[in-house]
């Protein structure tokens, strides 16, 4: 900032007017321009695409997370033998091992049976839990009627979207389930229990897996049809803090005797996680792809720039430029451009995954990815992590032809034509 005829009037610094006439001037630089836009654009799609892809698997891993421990549990407890006896004494030893931890502890009797309705039957995985128990992370998935099992009195199924739609079933209407009487073979000494039931809801969690092949009921209803008694088939234990996990697995197992065993989340569900670890393999490739196109971009514009500007360049040194400002000159300009692309590439990112969350213009099929939607982590971490990173590659891009425009000798390029 200073004086000229009793005025303030600001004076942009050297390095970054020049740089900016040689990036916006239109009278000697059309090619230049279009290079630079070039530029431009790899960034902002190799940005683009590496923020989309790390969303979509961040958001996978959440989604698919989220909506097993909806339908399932942090740690599941069963017993080898097939049912749990007595397991009032069970129940207070394992909530003395929790002790804090403990979120929910809800025993439960499942087993397999066939449901039949409409001239259709499928195989379907029953599963009773206490009529007093109202399950959030249940309710909240209910698309149709209304998840209420509170009645002991009444057969009442909750099933999920698939299922009905394969038996052509709306809430309030009836099917019949037959399931094995002490898990023998039937026989006309043994003849399966055979029970109707009312259809009171119906739910989507968005996997195919557990919209096909589970359905709810209570409890008392469970052990009736399974021919069980008093027993249940184990517990589903929700934790306050998932990170403990492993470790409170391993506590439960350590303290439960025979033929009790627990399993964690990740362990009952291995397939599925293996496979969103795998999808993470190729990430490391991809990046590294999109580093080398961003810097093979800024490297490649920034050399056409110095052979296009030699002339000025060695004007500028002979009116007394020294070697630090050229270098500046360039630097600015590679910063310049790929600040620009990464603003671009973020908003592309931005744009296409708002396109897709709006219109669902790319469709999965539920029965290989296990949702029925591509989900996204929309996180500003994810963002920030990608802009910094190719901000830091377009600053290390741009030293070589910066160094290289820096050593320009003033005398030889005066006659550079």
């Amino acid at each position: 900032m200073v004086k000229f005829a009793g005025k303030q009037i600001f004076l942009m610094p050297f390095s970054f007017f020049i740089s900016r006439r040689f990036l916006v001037s239109r009278k000697e630089s059309g090619f230049l321009n279009i290079i630079s836009k070039i530029a431009i654009t790899g960034i902002a799609i190799g940005v683009a695409t590496l923020i989309i892809a790390l969303s979509v698997l961040s958001g996978f891993e959440k989604t698919i997370q989220d909506k097993i421990t909806d339908f399932d549990s942090h740690i599941k407890v069963s017993s080898f033998s097939g049912t749990v006896k007595n397991y009032e004494p069970i129940t207070s030893k394992i909530e003395n091992l929790l002790g804090d931890y403990k979120l929910s502890l809800v025993p439960f009797a499942s087993k397999l049976a066939i449901i039949s309705a409409n001239r259709r039957q499928d195989g379907i995985n029953i599963i009773g839990i206490p009529p007093d128990t109202q399950i959030e992370r249940l309710q909240k998935n209910i698309i149709n009627g209304e998840f209420n099992i509170a009645s002991s009195d009444s057969n009442i199924l909750v099933i999920g979207k698939v299922l009905a739609n394969k038996l052509l079933l709306k809430v309030g209407e009836r099917v019949t389930l037959f399931a094995l009487k002490d898990d023998q073979i039937p026989s006309p000494e043994n003849l399966p229990n055979i029970e109707k039931f009312l259809v009171t809801g119906i739910f989507e969690s968005g996997m195919a897996e557990y919209d096909d092949l589970y359905a709810y009921t209570n409890l008392t209803t469970a052990q009736n049809l399974f021919s069980i008694g008093q027993s249940i088939n184990g517990y589903d234990i929700q934790l306050s803090s998932i990170e403990k996990i492993d470790s409170l697995t391993n506590l439960l197992r350590k303290n439960l005797s025979y033929p009790l065993f627990a399993r964690s989340l990740f362990e009952s569900h291995r397939n599925i996680f293996t496979w969103i670890e795998l999808q993470q393999k190729p990430i490391p490739i991809i990046l590294g792809l999109i580093i080398i196109v961003a810097v093979f971009n800024i490297i490649g514009t920034l050399l056409i720039l110095v052979l296009e500007k030699t002339n000025a360049i060695g004007i500028l040194k002979s009116l007394g430029a020294n070697r630090k400002q050229v270098l500046r000159i360039f630097l600015i300009q590679g910063i310049f451009i790929g600040f620009i692309g990464i603003i671009g590439g973020n908003l592309l990112a931005l744009l296409l995954m708002q396109i897709q969350i709006q219109f669902d213009v790319i469709t999965v099929p539920a029965s290989v990815y296990f949702v029925t939607q591509v989900p996204f982590d929309l996180s500003p971490f994810i963002f920030i992590l990608v802009s910094v990173i190719a901000l830091i590659l377009s600053l290390g891009a741009s030293i070589i032809p910066s160094f290289i425009a820096a050593k320009v000798n003033p005398i030889k390029s005066l006659r550079f034509d």
